[in-house]
């Protein structure tokens, strides 16, 4: 779809889902907006819906539309003026004998296993366990036109994966699994960093880390990537 018909980003139809579990603050109840299905998503108006706190789940462009909470605060990196603070350094110098590869394409037979792994040892109490080959194709595998995947590689084996969308003004992160055998290595660490040397090598000015929830240990680590930015009040603004 051309730029000049894309939709009004204002005039978008939203659904929302029944109110249920929270997966990140217990005992809190979410309700989340998607954007009607049938719209196509170029990269132009996605890249509106991601500045205005969206995120995209497989198929789906959605935002949390909580009664009576506002705790998922939509994230992103400055790229041009991120700065590796100690412990990142040391991951970065611990993993110099990995290879970072940009992809369109993913090879089910070495991703799904990394990833099942990853969901069942460090997510089983998570709405997305038991993994399921389906689950996977739909949530990972269905890449978007303008979405690449960053693999991490020991040699020729694959230790860490990451999806990401390409926007008008960054990488958006989508979701990254990494081999449990290789913990002293930090990969979701290293992964992330991998995110914003290619952002910097894309000449893209943020790489947008999704929702940061303070009270949610899940989430907090996002606070270690500055400089961090939130969408607060509709505007984007240094997080403190």
């Amino acid at each position: 779809m051309s730029r000049d018909i894309t939709p009004d980003v204002q005039a978008i139809r939203l659904f929302l889902t029944e109110p249920h579990p929270c997966s990140y603050l217990e005992g809190k109840r979410a309700t989340t907006a998607f954007v009607d299905p049938v719209i196509d998503v170029d990269p132009y108006l996605y890249t509106q819906l991601s500045e205005m706190g969206f995120r995209r789940s497989g198929r789906y462009v959605y935002t949390p539309r909580c009664e009576s909470c506002n705790a998922c605060i939509p994230s992103r990196i400055r790229v041009n003026e991120f700065k590796a603070n100690r412990q990142q350094k040391r991951c970065n110098k611990r993993n110099k004998d990995l290879s970072v590869w940009v992809t369109s394409n993913i090879d089910e037979s070495e991703h799904y296993p990394l990833y099942a792994n990853y969901i069942s040892e460090r997510h089983s109490d998570g709405d997305m366990y038991p993994p399921s080959h389906s689950q996977f194709k739909d949530f990972i595998s269905n890449l978007w036109r303008n979405s690449k995947m960053i693999e991490v590689r020991l040699g020729k084996e694959l230790i860490a994966a990451g999806v990401v969308d390409v926007l008008d003004n960054g990488l958006s992160a989508i979701y990254i699994y990494y081999s449990t055998k290789h913990n002293k290595r930090s990969l979701g660490t290293f992964t992330i960093l991998a995110h914003i040397t290619l952002a910097k090598q894309m000449d893209l000015p943020y790489v947008y880390m999704g929702y940061w929830i303070k009270n949610s240990p899940k989430m907090a680590y996002k606070a270690q990537y500055q400089p961090l930015e939130i969408l607060k009040n509709s505007e984007w603004v240094l997080a403190d």
